[in-house]
């Protein structure tokens, strides 16, 4: 297990900006922007600005118009060629110098507070790193593959206005606390679950349609609020709550199971007999997760990545109305993974307080989306999609998509780091 990164208190990382769900590492950048895909295929990150001259200590000014630093990046020589510190908005170009793939951090010299960093950077290539530098210490670390990681000299930076945001790397034993919370509140939830399945179960079997469909939304909803535990339930999730995708003979697949089965058949006309047969195995899958899960251990590193995912794929299936199987409750699921990222989030917040600089305004967005779902709701009934009045579904989308782009910081921010 990696040693826990310091913890000083640092200028925390600013929640804005996102892309797409990340591949592999998604870094900790400067200037206040969040980016939440990997910059290349190879997971490189590449700064919008002047190209990389790779000359150690001459610096230059590039065509971007920032001071452009090239520095080494070595076992042997790490940060080698910063000598002329400066405070401000500029540029590093980072010039790996061994003979593997290393990663670089700048970093507080006191805190280890990480400013930027490059990751993948291969044998004899650069990467420019841009970062906005103030009063203070610094100091580049090298984290070449399959070796301890070097820290190079301390550079003072004597003047200058505010840095900009850095944030102490998340260790997967600084993850391992919130990770085991979260599995225990799942734990606490898995009883309702199996009530509610043997709910519907039992309206199936007496042919009760109306009490089915009650009982289907609560059972389902109850589910979804489960959202990062998904990938620790393995193959139960597609048991549970598969759709038709990849089904080559759509809802009459026989592999079409779960709650979606039965949602088709009870909003589309299907006997309640031949419904038993879905109800009763979603009733068994439910009741095996519930004994399987006190065995299962979600991935630490997971956590923060799930606390991002479970409402972009709210936004990608459930306010597009992929996951309509003739409920028309695509909205009330919405709902119910906003209370899952919620969970998520309560466990996290211990390491988000020092980290991540503009956490109130994630809270209020989290308030104001919550606001803007429980709005469309009439006399207790949550509206399919396509019966949402313009203006509501316009509020409901923009919430959404803002608050998906300030979860991708809290995905950053958590995703583990190499300290040593």
């Amino acid at each position: 297990m990696p040693h826990t990164a310091p913890t000083a208190p640092a200028r925390p990382v600013t929640a804005t900006g996102s892309g797409p769900r990340a591949v592999g590492r998604r870094p900790l950048v400067a200037v206040g922007v969040v980016l939440a895909a990997a910059a290349s295929a190879a997971g490189v990150l590449l700064w919008a600005g002047g190209g990389p001259d790779g000359k150690a200590g001459q610096p230059r000014v590039g065509a971007d118009g920032l001071v452009h630093t090239g520095v080494e990046v070595s076992q042997s020589r790490c940060g080698r060629g910063w000598v002329r510190p400066r405070p401000g908005l500029q540029v590093f170009d980072l010039r790996n110098t061994s003979g593997v793939a290393a990663e670089v951090y700048l970093k507080d010299a006191r805190t280890g507070a990480v400013y930027g960093e490059v990751e993948g950077l291969a044998p004899g290539t650069a990467r420019p790193l841009r970062v906005r530098l103030g009063r203070g210490a610094y100091a580049f670390m090298c984290l070449p593959d399959d070796a301890d990681a070097v820290t190079g000299p301390t550079v003072r930076v004597g003047s200058g206005g505010a840095k900009g945001p850095a944030a102490a790397p998340v260790t997967e034993h600084d993850l391992i606390p919130p990770t085991l919370a979260y599995q225990k509140w799942v734990t606490g939830q898995m009883d309702g679950l199996v009530s509610k399945t043997g709910l519907l179960r039992d309206a199936v079997d007496r042919g009760d349609r109306s009490a089915a469909r009650t009982a289907w939304l609560a059972a389902h909803l109850q589910y979804e609020r489960l959202g990062a535990a998904y990938g620790a339930f393995g193959d139960a999730d597609k048991a549970i709550n598969g759709t038709t995708a990849g089904l080559p003979d759509g809802v009459r697949d026989k592999d079409f199971t779960g709650f979606h089965r039965i949602e088709y058949g009870l909003w589309h006309g299907e006997s309640t007999g031949r419904l038993r047969g879905p109800a009763d195995a979603l009733a068994k899958a439910v009741g095996a997760l519930r004994s399987t899960w006190a065995q299962a251990r979600m991935d630490p590193a997971d956590l923060g990545l799930r606390s991002h995912e479970i409402l972009e794929n709210t936004v990608q299936f459930e306010l597009t109305g992929r996951t309509d199987y003739g409920s028309g409750s695509n909205l009330a699921t919405a709902r119910a993974n906003l209370d899952g990222t919620r969970a998520v989030l309560a466990r996290l917040r211990p390491l988000l307080a020092t980290r991540l600089g503009d956490l109130p305004g994630l809270e209020a967005q989290l308030d104001r989306t919550q606001q803007a779902l429980d709005a469309s709701r009439r006399d207790g009934q949550w509206p399919p999609l396509d019966r949402l009045a313009r203006g509501q579904r316009e509020r409901v989308d923009a919430d959404m998509g803002d608050l998906v782009e300030r979860l991708a910081a809290v995905a950053t921010l958590c995703d583990v780091r190499r300290t040593v």
